[in-house]
């Protein structure tokens, strides 16, 4: 899989989390804070191999698709 950086959050520092990447397979990777609240975990369905990530509101414009 080859990545390429879209954006980091400008308001987080110090390490700029969340990123997101768009990917060489028509997807996109995020990385973001690990949800561990455990009444959200339980309201979803996550299977073996899967997981979420949290990010916030400020990044949903970076996820345009590019041409």
């Amino acid at each position: 899989m080859l990545l390429t950086l879209v954006a980091k959050d400008p308001d987080s520092e110090p390490s700029g989390s969340p990123t997101l990447y768009r990917t060489d397979r028509e997807s996109w990777v995020v990385q973001g804070w690990v949800v561990t609240d455990p009444d959200a975990l339980a309201a979803m369905d996550i299977p073996e191999g899967e997981t979420c990530v949290e990010i916030p509101d400020r990044m949903i414009p970076f996820f345009r698709q590019r041409q």
